[in-house]
């Protein structure tokens, strides 16, 4: 029996306390997510923070930019890069990382996470 999930959103911080060109981490539902900001782009951007190619959290330590228009962070660890938009990796199609959905709200940022719905 397939259980079906409602997107539950969860306020993080303050849109202040992310810099732009820059990220920060945050424990949402106790998951790593890494929030950015980028020069160029009006929207936010929500990621795991776990790097899939070494298992480590630091993506939100990432140096962040754009390759030719598309939002990225490359893990400082092997400098990998991520498209922030999908999470895949721009050199390695077969790699990903998660991809939330993010918005701004009264000048929070909130984060999307998945929960059961009731029955």
């Amino acid at each position: 029996m397939m259980t079906m999930a409602t997107l539950t959103w969860l306020d993080v911080c303050a849109l202040t306390e992310v810099p732009v060109d820059r990220g920060v981490c945050a424990l949402v539902d106790g998951e790593q997510i890494a929030i950015f900001r980028v020069s160029g782009f009006a929207e936010l951007f929500a990621i795991s923070n776990i790097d899939p190619f070494t298992g480590v959290a630091v993506l939100a330590r990432g140096i962040v930019g754009d390759a030719d228009g598309v939002p990225k962070v490359a893990s400082p660890l092997y400098k990998q890069g991520f498209d922030l938009r999908t999470g895949h990796a721009l050199d390695d199609s077969a790699v990903s990382v998660a991809v939330f959905p993010v918005r701004l709200r009264s000048g929070r940022v909130e984060v999307a996470v998945a929960r059961p719905s009731p029955r």
